[in-house]
């Protein structure tokens, strides 16, 4: 490799400017010539600029910092097409998350810029936070532990028609099985549940002996006391979590939602609570973020219902960070290496 190009590592307040500077010299030596960039995010809420989305920063800042540059490694910087087309030295863009909606692939592509990012990044993460919102709403964690802090020692949570239920001798349905619905149905299966899957882009026998695969998502809330929920958001899977499919659902069933907020119907969800068709539910992601905190399913909480509730953190892990300045820092060594990406977005001719 000769001398590695000027880089400039635009991190965040999650994924550290440090993190990409150091992962990228421990790849490319002393010889990088590395600027960094500190970004808000998630101090300051994303954004949408310039015709591209949930960025942190201004093209402005974005546009001086690159001058000069070849290559950036990032998680929200705002590459839009006007910050693309007035960085004439930029080649190569490293993105640290699965979903890269803040730069804009098409004038990348036309430009001749390689884009890559680091899918899976955050399975871990978000398949543990599953877990750990599945176990919170099975055994009434949040509930036992609200009634401390107020001061009462609820003996009654003992009672047959007050406790929780086990994880283990449950059939809980998973519906997606990527990176995280697949690690999940693991530990789950470990734990003893009986776990249905569907997922119509899993191959065959994928879950052998761990999950059992249906056809159709109807029959897996028909035969589930649990579901969760772990699918892309799509045209295909909007609102795949419906009032009709709640309805199907064992009565006192329990909903955990760690995606992405339109994949489910919230108004549905509520009703289903209210109306005890739904035991539980556990929610990471909503429909807006940041939420409404006197509507919605911060009300049931609020009214007593047995909701567990986080601030979209199920992927927020310092492993998560660590990994996905790894990603990009190795997609980087490779670019100059002359190696294909692992995981391009565009295409360049090398």
């Amino acid at each position: 490799m000769s001398t590695p190009p000027p880089i400039l590592a635009a991190g965040d307040r999650f994924i550290l400017p440090e993190l990409f500077a150091e992962a990228a010299a421990r790849r490319l030596g002393e010889r990088a010539d590395i600027s960094t960039l500190q970004l808000e995010w998630p101090d300051v809420p994303f954004h949408s600029v310039g015709g591209i989305h949930e960025a942190s920063g201004t093209e402005e800042e974005l546009l001086e910092a690159l001058q000069g540059r070849a290559a950036v490694l990032t998680q929200l910087a705002p590459l839009s097409e006007r910050v693309l087309r007035e960085s004439p030295d930029l080649r190569f863009i490293g993105v640290s998350r699965g979903g890269p909606t803040n730069v804009d692939l098409r004038t990348a592509q036309e430009l001749g810029i390689l884009v890559v990012n680091v899918p899976g990044r955050n399975g871990i993460a978000t398949a543990e936070m599953t877990l750990g919102l599945l176990l919170a709403a099975f055994r009434r964690i949040p509930t036992a532990h609200d009634s401390l802090l107020e001061r009462r020692w609820r003996g009654d949570l003992y009672r047959y028609d007050q406790v929780g239920r086990e994880v283990h001798g449950a059939t809980i349905g998973l519906i997606g099985a990527g990176a995280v619905g697949a690690h999940v149905a693991r530990v789950l299966a470990a734990l003893g549940a009986e776990v249905l899957v569907f997922d119509p882009y899993l191959a065959p026998g994928a879950l052998d002996g761990i999950a059992e695969q249906v056809a159709e998502v109807e029959e897996l809330f028909r035969r589930s006391d649990a579901v969760s929920v772990h699918a892309r958001l799509s045209e295909d899977t909007a609102g795949i979590v419906s009032a009709e499919r709640l309805a199907a659902m064992r009565p006192g069933g329990i909903l955990v939602n760690a995606a992405r907020g339109g994949l489910v119907d919230y108004a549905a969800v509520a009703d289903a609570i209210r109306s005890g068709q739904l035991g539980a539910a556990a929610f990471d992601v909503y429909p807006d973020e940041p939420v409404d905190m006197d509507e919605g399913v911060l009300a049931l909480a609020r009214e007593g219902y047995d909701v567990v509730l986080t601030p979209h953190i199920a992927g927020a892990s310092r492993e998560t960070a660590a990994r996905a300045a790894e990603g990009v820092a190795e997609e980087l060594r490779r670019f100059l290496d002359g190696e294909a990406p692992l995981h391009p977005l565009t295409e360049v001719p090398r």
